[in-house]
C-alpha cells in the first residue's frame, strides 16, 4: 500500500503538471510563461474547475471519510473490550472516549486547516480568471506560500494531536538514541 501511494503520488504529480505545462506554456518578451495560454476560455475554465474539484473539494473529503472510518473502528474496538471486560469497562470507556476525542480534534484540525490555507489559491484563481487585470504574480506566490504553508504543518498536527503518532514517533526517537549508544558500546 506504502509503495503503490508513493507510485501514484509521484506519477499523478507529474502527470498532471506536465498534463497543464506541455499545451500551456509560450515563450513572450523572452520569457517562458507555463499553465497561461489556453487554447480557449472554455479549457481554462474547465481545468480550473477539474483542478479545484480533484485537489481540494475531493481531498477534503477523504480527510472526513477516511477519519470516520477510524472512528467507527474505534467504537466497534470499544464496544468489544466493554463487553469482554465487564465490571471493568470503565477505564476502558475512558481510553476509548480519549482515543475518540483525539481523532476527532485530529480531523477537524487537519480538515480545518488544509480548507483555510489552500481556499485562498482557489478564490485567487476563479476572481482572477475573468479579470485578468486582478491577476499579480506577487499575489499569487503569496496564496501559493499560505497553501504550502499546511505541508509543513501537517506532519506538526499529528506529531502533537495524535496520541498513537506520538508513540511511534517517540519510540523512534528512544530506538535511534538506544542504537547509537549501543554501536558506540555505551550503555542506556
Amino acid at each position: 500500500m506504502i509503495y503503490s501511494a508513493m507510485t501514484f503520488t509521484w506519477v499523478g504529480g507529474i502527470a498532471s503538471s506536465a498534463g497543464l505545462a506541455m499545451p500551456t506554456t509560450s515563450v513572450v518578451n523572452g520569457l517562458c510563461h507555463s499553465g497561461i495560454f489556453f487554447l480557449s476560455p472554455t479549457g481554462s475554465k474547465a481545468y480550473l474547475i477539474w483542478d479545484f474539484l480533484s485537489f481540494y473539494v475531493i481531498e477534503l473529503f477523504l480527510f472526513i471519510y477516511c477519519y470516520g472510518r477510524i472512528l467507527v473502528v474505534i467504537r466497534r474496538q470499544a464496544r468489544v473490550m466493554a463487553a469482554h471486560s465487564g465490571q471493568a469497562s470503565n477505564t476502558a470507556q475512558d481510553q476509548s472516549s480519549k482515543i475518540q476525542t483525539s481523532v476527532i480534534k485530529t480531523m477537524i484540525l487537519v480538515s480545518g486547516l488544509f480548507a483555510v490555507t489552500w481556499a485562498p489559491i482557489y478564490i485567487y484563481t476563479f476572481l482572477g480568471f475573468d479579470n485578468a487585470a486582478l491577476f499579480h504574480e506577487n499575489v499569487f506566490f503569496a496564496v501559493v506560500f499560505i497553501g504550502y504553508l499546511y505541508v509543513c504543518i501537517n506532519p506538526f498536527i499529528y506529531a502533537t494531536k495524535f496520541t498513537p503518532v506520538k508513540r511511534v514517533l517517540w519510540g523512534l526517537i528512544t530506538c535511534k538514541k538506544n542504537v547509537h549508544a549501543a554501536e558506540s558500546g555505551g550503555t542506556t
